[in-house]
């Protein structure tokens, strides 16, 4: 008997699953050919399954609307992963700092949303008939649930409406899910009140003290002990696990565990995923491929389920019945006109937003849903609320899930982005392909024989790596290899090394090999992002570039690499004044990104230079009409493009354009002119090589430069 009960919840799921899913992708992108978020269509989707329309249907109601023999619903459990994969994701597009510089505006948009609905809710609960109520004794009771009800938003409505409408990254977007999060969080709280009145009869100065602690004990553990935890199960996968899926595993891991805490404490499963996804905003080593994955699976499946599965919960039926529809049509009204006016007051009294900004707030914190939908299930279990009372709240946070998105769009055609806003969003497309961004962990080999040399004078890498990481952050590893009579000393090396990394985390790691050049791509391969090596000599007679190590580190790295040329530089050398040739490449490109990574002081310098190659014989004015104008136009826009680049990073930014026959003598004799401290080559490696070849001018540039060179290697 359970066996075939079981037969038929899982066939029952199945069936679900598939309709769900068809239709709410089906109508998602019909919502999308006509200028709407996918996230109306998804819902509709579910309310044509269910009961109000397909779902009444006798046998296909059997298998859309049921549950199984002892109360549960698979679906919901789908559903509720769904809820919680969107949740993370929220979280991880979080900019807690952007909120914190927001923070007045989202706390007194917060509060306007939160205490209005309360109020206004509750007294619209005094307008039910006794008929509707379970226990018209508990009337009190009642009406604070449907108030807190009425006046949480739904997060994960509320970021599927901003992101459909590309709103998440603006500071709207943030402010709203700030203000959202506030919301949600106090109501979450008066709810946990309101439960306890049910569970003891009484409300108590302990209770309340009791519900507010564990909300903020949760958040607060979660931060601090979570950060740590993610970190160090971070690092642990990038050194000892080699599957490509390691780090979706992590996150899913982080937010499955954080959701059952959440849920222990009698809070909520999406709130511990939230949690989980504002942690791992704050640890930057996350490839962007993981989350392209996550993103790609939540998008794709389960929210589309999700979204759907809580539209299946619409009955209309209830509707038909006069004095349901009046019920209904006020609760709607009194949701709606408390929440805008609550967030739109909180907005503009508080947080000092202008009039239209201050409604595109309340348009956007006016969507409910899931939240709601859970809360109402938490009402018909505890037996507050009845079957018709239940349908009238889901009906409402559908309702104003789908004003949501027209009235978003209604709204923001009036606000007016300021300047700053407009400033960080080029700032954001700018850096969004910048090599830097994507650089967080670095692979630093060293040599054990140097122990005997002057190091101050020689780590130039160590005063690079510490510029960068005031861009991004770094960690390095010191990596070198040893044998096994000297790995004692060879530590002690790598610790000496390590004092010169004053503002960096550092590891260090020595390893017996009688390989080096297959021990340093091994522990390259562990997830680093960036190789950097040093190349102190070089044999300007071999056919190798550097040597034998460094060009075959450089051509076979499965990341960033970076090739330090050193040459004789004092103690207090400083790259203060940088040079970068460019010819429109991405590679040039690259070489800038690191370039203005470096520069940070105000002093400091980055010249871009393009030489316009001539032809032999023809001084700079003869270079032929057509020709030399349309190399002109192109070095104009090269020097300019990387201008703008560096003017993004605040640095200051130079560029010349120079007329030669060879440029590398062009380079070079500026380079000398001008006595700068620094020069960086973008360079690719080329294929179908078995040694490295970055071509004869990089190489005559690497053998008379008069200050140390980068090769920044892209593959």
């Amino acid at each position: 008997m359970i066996e075939a009960s079981f037969h038929n919840d899982i066939l029952t799921l199945l069936f679900q699953f598939f309709l769900l899913l068809l239709f709410a992708r089906i109508f998602g992108e019909l919502f999308l050919k006509i200028g709407q978020p996918s996230v109306i269509g998804e819902i509709l989707a579910g309310v044509i399954l269910g009961p109000s329309l397909l779902g009444a249907i006798p046998g296909f109601s059997d298998f859309m609307i049921v549950q199984s023999i002892d109360g549960t619903n698979l679906l919901e459990v789908v559903s509720l992963i769904g809820a919680m994969l969107l949740l993370l994701i929220t979280g991880l597009e979080t900019d807690l700092a952007l909120i914190k510089h927001h923070s007045k505006k989202a706390f007194g948009t917060a509060m306007g949303g939160l205490i209005l609905p309360l109020i206004l809710g509750f007294a619209f609960c005094f307008l039910i008939p006794d008929s509707l109520l379970v226990d018209p004794t508990k009337r009190i009771v009642f009406s604070l649930f449907i108030a807190t009800a009425i006046s949480v938003s739904s997060i994960p409505v509320i970021a599927k409406v901003l992101m459909d409408l590309n709103l998440i990254r603006r500071d709207i977007g943030q402010i709203t899910i700030a203000a959202g999060m506030i919301d949600d969080t106090a109501a979450w709280i008066v709810l946990s009140i309101v439960l306890g009145l049910i569970e003891f009869g009484v409300i108590t100065a302990q209770n309340i003290l009791f519900s507010i602690g564990k909300v903020a004990l949760f958040i607060s553990v979660s931060f601090v002990a979570g950060k740590w935890i993610a970190a160090k199960t971070i690092s642990f996968a990038q050194n000892s696990i080699q599957s490509q899926y390691k780090f979706l595993t992590i996150l899913i891991l982080f937010s499955v565990g954080l959701g059952a805490i959440a849920q222990s404490l009698r809070l909520e499963a999406v709130l511990g995923a939230f949690v989980a996804g504002m942690v791992f905003s704050r640890i930057p080593a996350i490839p962007e491929e993981s989350i392209d994955r996550l993103e790609s699976i939540t998008f794709g499946i389960f929210a589309p389920i999700f979204f759907a599965a809580a539209g299946l919960k619409v009955n209309l039926t209830p509707l038909l019945e006069p004095e349901l529809l009046i019920i209904g049509l006020g609760l709607i009204v009194t949701a709606t006109v408390s929440k805008i006016g609550g967030v739109y007051l909180g907005a503009r009294l508080y947080g000092k937003s202008d009039h239209w900004t201050a409604l595109s707030f309340s348009a956007g914190l006016n969507a409910r849903g899931a939240i709601q939908i859970i809360i109402a299930t938490i009402g018909l279990s505890v037996g507050i609320i009845s079957q018709e009372i239940f349908s009238l709240i889901i009906i409402m946070s559908v309702v104003t899930s789908l004003m949501a998105p027209f009235m978003l769009r209604w709204s923001l055609k009036h606000v007016k982005i300021e300047e700053a806003e407009i400033k960080r969003l080029e700032k954001e497309e700018q850096l969004k392909d910048n090599i830097l961004n994507k650089v967080h962990r670095v692979l630093l080999p060293v040599r054990t024989r140097e122990i005997t040399q002057s190091t101050p004078t020689k780590l130039i890498e160590a005063r690079l790596l510490e510029r960068l990481s005031r861009k991004t952050d770094l960690s390095v590893t010191l990596f070198t290899i040893s044998t096994e009579e000297k790995k004692a000393a060879s530590t002690q090396y790598l610790n000496m090394l390590g004092e010169f990394f004053t503002q960096l985390p550092v590891t260090k790691k020595v390893v017996v090999s009688n390989n080096p050049l297959e021990s340093i791509l091994d522990e390259v391969k562990k997830d680093y992002d960036l190789l950097i090596v040093g190349a102190t000599e070089r044999n300007k007679n071999s056919d190798m570039l550097f040597n034998p190590i460094v060009d075959n580190l450089v051509r076979l790295s499965p990341c960033l690499s970076i090739v330090v040329q050193r040459s004789e530089i004092s103690e207090d050398w400083k790259p203060c004044s940088i040079l970068v040739p460019t010819n429109g490449s991405k590679a040039s490109k690259h070489a800038a990104e690191v370039a203005f990574g470096i520069a940070y002081h105000e002093q400091d310098e980055v010249h871009i230079l393009n030489v316009v190659e001539s032809k032999l014989g023809y001084s700079a004015l003869d270079i032929e009409g057509s020709l030399r104008e349309r190399r002109m136009t192109f070095a104009n826009q090269a020097v300019e493009e990387l201008k703008k680049l560096g003017e993004s990073f605040n640095v200051n930014s130079f560029t010349e354009i120079k007329i030669g026959e060879e440029p590398d003598k062009v380079i070079l004799k500026m380079a000398k002119e001008n006595n700068f401290d620094l020069i960086i080559l973008g360079t690719a490696v080329r294929p179908g090589t078995d040694k490295l070849y970055l071509g004869p001018r990089v190489e005559r540039i690497l053998n008379n430069a008069p200050c140390p060179v980068l090769v920044v290697n892209s593959h």
